[in-house]
C-alpha cells in the first residue's frame, strides 16, 4: 500500500478505525522476521467487527456504535470483573461511578462476599448531582480467590446496584523449584492415542499412561506429558486433539475399559469380551498400523453402555461410595457437565454438527432442548458417567505416577480452541464469534499463514462473564496434573483473527486482556500446585518472554528451531533459558529421524502439497543443510564423533540430541516417545487435509512393552546426563 493510498483509506473510514482500535483490533503487526510491517485493511476491520455483532457498514453506523459503547461505559457503576494481585496497593481501593441523582446526599453500601461465603459490609454518603467516578476504600483485604463486590446507591427515591467479580491472584504461577525440589526434571512426551500395547483396545489409553509413568520413574524422570485429552467426535476427520468438541471434558477413547469397576458385576459382559468374535476384532485393532477411531469406539461402546446400566443398578441403586463420588463429581462439574452430556445425547439423534440441528435445538437454553433432554435422560446420564469414569482413571494414573516417584507427575495440554460444531460453542453461543476463525499469520514456513478453522472467542464477552469459561478450562486442565502446557500461549497476548472463509493473509490481531488472563492462570496454578508451560512459538512480540518470566510461566524451546538464521548455527546448550521446557520437536514436526531424512517434505510432495519440483528440491536442500548444522553442533558439544559428519545412525543421533537438551539449564526437558522409538512418520502434516493424509491416526510401530524392556530406548534417555540442580541462568 502506498502512502497516498493509506491517506485516502484513513480519510474514508476514520470512525471504523477508531471503533476497531477501541475494541482491540490491532492496526498492524510485525511479521516473524521482525522487519516487515503488515497493515490491517479496512475491509478486514469491517468484517471482524460485523462478526462481533456491530453494524459498521457505513461511517454513520460506526459512529453510532461508538456512541453507544461510550454511553454504556459511562452508565456502568462498577467494572464487571477486576483481577488484582494480592500484594498490589490497588486491592485496597475500588473505583465506582455514582449515578446521577437529584439529592443532596447519595448513600452507598459496599458489600464484600468472599469465596468462602463470609460477608462484610461498609456504608457511607457522597454528594448527589451529576454522575461521576469516586474511589472507595476496602477496609478488609480479601485472600486469594474469587469474590464478589456488591455496590448499592440510593437517593431521591431510587436505588441502583451492580456486582463485580473480584479475583485476587498471586504474583506468579507455581515455581519449578517448588515441585522439583530445587532440581531440573526430564520426562517423556507422548501422543497417547498412538501407543500400541498388549492391553489397550486399539488406542493408547489411561492404563498405558500409568505404564509410561512407572517406566519414566524407574529411569529417574520427573513427568510424563501427553497430547490434549479433550473430547472428540471420534469419527471421520473429527479426530484432531487440537480441534475438540469440548475442552472442558475428555475423550472416551482413552478409557481402559477393563478397569471400569462395574465389570465385576456383569458376567455376561465379561463373557462377551472373551468371545472369539470379540477377541478377533480386538486383535485386529491392536495390530492395525493406523488408529480407526470409529471402529475402536464401535467395539467398546456396547460394553460401556452395559457397564453404565450396571452402575445404575449396583452403585446408584444401593447408594454406594462410588455412587456418592459420582454425585459429588456432578455437583462440581455442573451445569457444564450436563450441558456437554445433553449435547452428546442430542448429537446421537440429530447428527454431529449442532449448527445443522433443527432451529429450536440450536439454542442450548431453549425449552425444546430441555424437553428433549428429559426424554433422553438415560443417554445424558451415560455421557455424564463416561466423564466421571475418565476422571477417576486419570486420577488413578496421577496417583500411580506420584507413588512411583515422579516429582511432577502428569503433564497435560490445553488446546487453543474448540470446534465450531461442538459442545463448548453450543453451550456458550455468545462467547464465540462464528464469523471469525483463529490461526497464525504468514511466516517463513507458510506464505499463506494458517487458518485453524476454530471460532474466535470474543475477549470482551469473556471478560463480561467474569472469565468463567477460562477458569473452567484451567481447572479441567490442572486436575490430576503437575504441569499444564498452554497451546499457542501467544493467544493470551493477542489472537490472530481471520474473517470466516478467508485466507490467513487477510487476518488481523485481536488484543487479549493479558494481565487478567495471566493472573487467573497463576491463581489456578498455585491452587493446584502445578507448573505452567506456555507454547510461545511463531510470530512472537518482543515483550512476550519477559511477561512469561514475570508470571513464572515456562517458555518453549524446540531444539530444531533454536538456530540463528544469520549464522546458520544452532544454539549452544547454555543459551537456553532456565524458565523453559526444552524439547527436540513438536506435534507439527515429524519425529527426529523423519526430520533428518526430510520425510515430511517427501510426503508433501507425494500428496501434491508441494507440486513444484523445484520448490520441493529447495526445501529438501534446506533440510539437509539443517541436518548438517545440527550434527555439527552435536560434534562441537562432544556428543558425536567427528565421523558423524559422514555417517550417523538414528540411535546415535537420538541419544546425542537428548543428551544435549539435558545439558541445557532448562527446568524441564521433554524427550519424545516417538524419538525414543525411532519413528519416521509424522502424526500430523500441517496444512494437508485429512482426506489426503490421515493426521492424528498413525500408531507407533513398537509396542510399549518392548520399549520399556528395550535397551535402545533406555540409551536414548541419556543416562550419562542425569537431572542436575537447577542452574541459575537466564530466566
Amino acid at each position: 500500500m502506498s502512502e497516498n493510498q493509506a491517506t485516502v483509506e484513513t480519510a474514508e473510514r476514520p470512525m471504523l478505525r477508531r471503533l476497531a482500535d477501541r475494541l482491540g483490533i490491532q492496526p498492524s503487526y510485525l511479521d516473524q522476521t521482525g522487519e516487515r510491517l503488515r497493515v490491517t485493511s479496512d475491509e478486514t476491520r469491517e468484517r471482524l467487527l460485523a462478526a462481533m455483532g456491530y453494524d459498521v457498514a457505513t461511517e454513520e453506523a460506526a459512529e453510532a456504535t461508538l456512541r453507544r459503547l461510550r454511553k454504556s461505559e459511562r452508565s456502568r457503576l462498577i467494572a464487571p470483573v477486576r483481577v488484582v494481585r494480592q500484594r498490589s496497593r490497588r486491592l485496597r481501593t475500588v473505583k465506582v461511578r455514582v449515578p446521577a441523582m437529584r439529592a443532596d446526599e447519595v448513600h452507598w453500601t459496599l458489600t464484600l462476599r468472599t469465596e468462602e461465603g463470609m460477608e462484610h459490609q461498609w456504608t457511607g454518603t457522597t454528594e448527589g448531582g451529576p454522575s461521576r467516578g469516586i474511589t472507595l476504600d476496602l477496609p478488609l483485604l480479601p485472600p486469594l480467590g474469587y469474590h464478589e463486590l456488591h455496590v448499592e446507591f440510593w437517593g431521591d427515591g431510587r436505588k441502583r446496584t451492580a456486582i463485580q467479580r473480584l479475583i485476587v491472584v498471586p504474583s506468579q504461577a507455581t515455581a519449578p523449584e517448588a515441585r522439583l525440589r530445587g532440581r531440573r526434571g526430564f520426562g517423556i512426551t507422548a501422543n497417547l492415542y498412538t501407543v500400541r500395547s498388549a492391553k489397550n483396545w486399539g488406542a493408547g489409553d489411561l492404563g498405558d499412561l500409568s505404564t509410561l509413568a512407572q517406566w519414566v520413574a524407574h529411569e529417574g524422570g520427573a513427568f510424563v506429558g501427553v497430547n490434549p485429552l479433550h473430547a472428540l467426535r471420534n469419527a471421520g476427520f473429527d479426530v484432531s486433539p487440537y480441534s475438540p468438541i469440548s475442552r472442558l471434558f475428555r475423550n472416551p477413547v482413552y478409557l481402559r475399559t477393563d478397569n471400569v469397576p462395574e465389570l465385576r458385576h456383569v458376567p455376561e459382559v465379561r463373557e462377551h469380551i472373551a468371545s472369539p468374535a470379540f477377541q478377533r476384532e480386538l486383535e485386529a485393532l491392536r495390530e492395525a498400523p493406523m488408529l480407526d477411531y470409529e471402529r475402536v469406539m464401535a467395539l467398546r461402546t456396547p460394553v460401556l453402555e452395559a457397564l453404565h446400566r450396571a452402575f445404575l443398578i449396583h452403585e446408584v441403586g444401593h447408594d454406594t461410595r462410588r455412587a456418592r463420588a459420582y454425585a459429588l463429581y456432578r455437583e462440581r462439574e455442573d451445569p457444564q457437565l450436563t450441558g456437554y452430556a445433553t449435547f452428546m445425547a442430542i448429537a446421537e439423534r440429530e447428527g454431529p454438527d449442532a449448527r445443522a440441528w433443527p432451529e429450536a435445538l440450536r439454542d442450548a437454553r431453549s425449552e425444546a432442548v430441555a424437553a428433549l433432554a428429559r426424554e433422553l435422560e438415560d443417554r445424558v446420564d451415560y455421557h455424564r458417567w463416561i466423564q466421571f469414569e475418565l476422571d477417576r482413571q486419570l486420577g488413578i494414573a496421577a496417583t500411580d505416577a506420584a507413588r512411583e516417584g515422579l516429582t511432577l507427575g502428569l503433564y497435560q495440554d490445553l488446546a487453543v480452541g474448540s470446534a465450531a460444531s461442538g459442545s463448548d460453542v453450543w453451550c456458550n453461543p455468545g462467547l464465540f464469534v462464528q464469523g471469525a476463525t483463529v490461526g497464525a499469520p504468514p511466516d517463513m514456513y507458510s506464505d499463506e499463514g494458517q487458518n485453524w478453522g476454530l471460532p474466535a472467542i470474543n475477549p470482551h464477552v469473556l471478560r463480561e462473564t467474569g472469565y468463567e469459561y477460562w477458569v473452567r478450562l484451567l481447572r479441567a486442565g490442572f486436575r490430576h496434573t503437575g504441569a499444564l502446557r498452554i497451546d499457542h500461549a501467544l493467544g493470551l497476548f493477542r489472537m490472530f483473527w481471520i474473517p470466516l472463509g478467508e485466507s490467513a493473509k487477510v487476518g488481523a490481531y485481536m488484543t487479549s486482556f493479558s494481565e487478567e488472563l495471566f493472573g487467573i492462570l497463576a491463581l489456578e496454578s498455585v491452587r493446584h500446585g502445578a507448573l505452567v508451560v506456555g507454547e510461545d512459538l511463531g510470530t512472537v512480540p518482543p515483550e512476550v518472554p519477559k511477561v512469561l518470566a514475570r508470571w513464572g510461566v515456562l517458555g518453549s524451546k524446540v531444539a530444531v528451531f533454536e538456530r540463528d538464521f544469520h549464522t546458520g548455527r544452532f544454539a549452544e546448550a547454555r543459551a537456553y533459558p532456565r524458565l523453559s521446557l526444552a524439547t527436540v520437536n513438536t506435534h507439527d514436526l515429524p519425529p527426529l529421524v523423519g526430520w533428518m531424512e526430510a520425510r515430511d517434505i517427501e510426503l508433501r510432495g507425494e500428496l501434491g502439497d508441494l507440486s513444484d519440483p523445484a520448490q520441493q528440491q529447495s526445501m529438501h536442500d534446506g533440510r539437509m543443510a539443517d541436518r548438517r548444522a545440527l550434527v555439527e553442533s552435536l560434534v562441537l558439544a562432544g556428543l558425536l564423533p567427528s565421523s558423524a559428519h559422514e555417517r550417523v545412525t538414528p540411535e546415535e543421533l537420538v541419544a546425542a540430541i537428548h543428551a544435549f537438551i539435558r545439558r541445557t539449564p532448562a527446568a524441564l526437558v521433554g524427550l519424545s516417545l516417538d524419538d525414543l522409538a525411532q519413528e519416521r512418520e509424522p502424526v500430523n502434516i500441517p496444512g494437508v487435509w485429512q482426506d489426503r493424509y490421515a493426521s492424528w491416526s498413525r500408531r507407533m510401530r513398537t509396542p510399549l512393552e518392548d520399549l520399556v524392556e528395550g535397551r535402545r530406548a533406555v540409551t536414548a534417555l541419556g543416562h550419562e546426563h542425569p537431572a542436575e540442580p537447577a542452574a541459575r541462568g537466564d530466566a
